[in-house]
């Protein structure tokens, strides 16, 4: 893992924060949000601290176990889901390395800092790279040898985030079925979450499927705005967006190999505010859109079709735009902050003032999915679905109350597919 360090830190000041993110969302749901570090202009863990429990996060997932950043959150209440790097996997398949890297990485701070699960690896199955895959099950096993015998293991969970392409057929969603050459790993991946109730993490992107396929795929439809959805032939159940067919699709997979019980939680999910030219729908009023109606549906506490009661703990993809990642544009542009602490588009809150520089570390996040069609008819797009309409006053001033005093602790702180086929 190549990192990238500097030292400046330059304070962040926020002005305000919408009244309905905080009541609508923050208060009323646990959001989680992704924090890469794939930069060279973010802001420090101490700046972000107050950003993120301005807003309303109360989960961060990372990409690794920055220590500056387990530090800076310790005593918050927020919790962290952290990573082991894809090129560590093969020495923690050894359960001595795998007791050193807990102790060191987790149990260090614990419990000033609330690290509730640990994610091995990221997306290694859609590598397609054998020695990679052969060494996932044995690390997460490992880790989970040594959470038993530091007696972690009953408030530190251990899991893996897949790409979707994990699946091989998607659409419907009733019809979902992982790829016939990852049935033996995921089986046993699945029957180890079964056993130590554990989430199966998945990336969902119906950023990507749109990307691939815009004549086809329905912005409507990706955007959470699609007013005749797709009914499954199969189930008979209506979808309203592309975000709970994929997730269903997953669901059905999974069911498919006997693990119903499961649990499937997102662990990305987003959509990027700017793009090359052949990049379609990369906009800041599709990315508003899209992380908005997604929050928006966190708020409400909805499940999918498939499983209407199901609480998908979705981890929005992600904190901050990301200059130093590779590839094409929209990948530095999934950020809902720019790196001085100013949102990247209007989401309904309002954050504004400077940051410098701090230091970062590169992960791999993200993946594309290759799309197929479907049909839904355009809606006018909305655009109050993070304004207040009406309330009540006394909901009013605690929400006045609870914005002065994020003003008065900011003062004192220092900052920083559609569906595969």
């Amino acid at each position: 893992m190549d990192i990238i360090a500097h030292s400046s830190t330059v304070p962040i000041m926020l002005i305000s924060v919408s009244l309905l993110f905080l009541s609508g969302v923050a208060m009323g749901s646990s959001l989680g949000i992704n924090y890469g570090q794939v930069a060279n202009n973010l802001p420090s863990p101490e700046a972000v601290v107050p950003l993120v429990k301005s807003i309303g996060f109360t989960r961060i997932k990372l990409y690794d176990t920055d220590p500056r950043i387990l530090k800076a959150f310790a005593n918050t209440g927020v919790e962290f889901i952290v990573g082991v790097a894809n090129e560590d996997l093969k020495k923690l398949r050894d359960p001595k390395q795998a007791l050193a890297w807990v102790k060191t990485n987790v149990q260090h701070y614990l419990p000033a800092t609330k690290v509730t699960c640990i994610a091995v690896g990221n997306e290694v199955l859609t590598y397609n790279d054998s020695i990679l895959s052969s060494n996932l099950l044995p690390a997460m096993e490992s880790i989970h040898i040594a959470l038993v015998n530091l007696n972690l293991d009953k408030q530190v969970m251990v899991t893996t985030a897949h790409n979707l392409a994990v699946l091989q057929t998607s659409y419907p969603p009733s019809s979902g079925a992982f790829r016939t050459d990852l049935i033996q790993k995921l089986t046993c991946i699945l029957d180890f979450h079964s056993k130590m109730g554990s989430p199966f993490l998945i990336n969902a992107y119906p950023y990507f499927a749109y990307k691939s396929n815009p004549k086809q795929v329905q912005i409507d439809f990706v955007l959470f705005e699609s007013t005749s959805g797709v009914v499954d032939p199969v189930s008979g159940l209506r979808y309203d967006n592309m975000f709970h067919a994929q997730v269903d699709a997953a669901h059905s997979a999974m069911e498919k190999l006997g693990y119903k019980k499961v649990c499937l939680q997102i662990s990305e999910t987003g959509w990027p505010s700017k793009g090359d030219a052949n990049e379609a729908g990369a906009t800041p009023e599709n990315a508003r859109k899209y992380n908005g109606n997604l929050l928006k549906l966190i708020a409400e506490k909805k499940g999918t079709p498939l499983r209407p009661n199901l609480d998908l703990n979705v981890y929005v993809f992600a904190l901050f735009n990301e200059n130093m990642k590779p590839g094409p544009t929209s990948e530095r542009n999934f950020g809902l902050f720019k790196p001085d602490g100013t949102p990247a588009y209007d989401l309904g809150f309002n954050v504004s003032g400077d940051s410098g520089s701090a230091t970062t570390n590169t992960t791999s996040e993200g993946g594309s999915q290759p799309p197929v069609t479907g049909s839904s008819t355009a809606d006018s797009s909305s655009s109050g679905y993070l304004s207040i309409t009406s309330d009540s006053e006394r909901v009013r001033s605690t929400l006045l109350l609870l914005l002065l005093l994020s003003f008065l602790c900011l003062n004192g702180s220092t900052f920083q597919q559609l569906w595969l086929m």
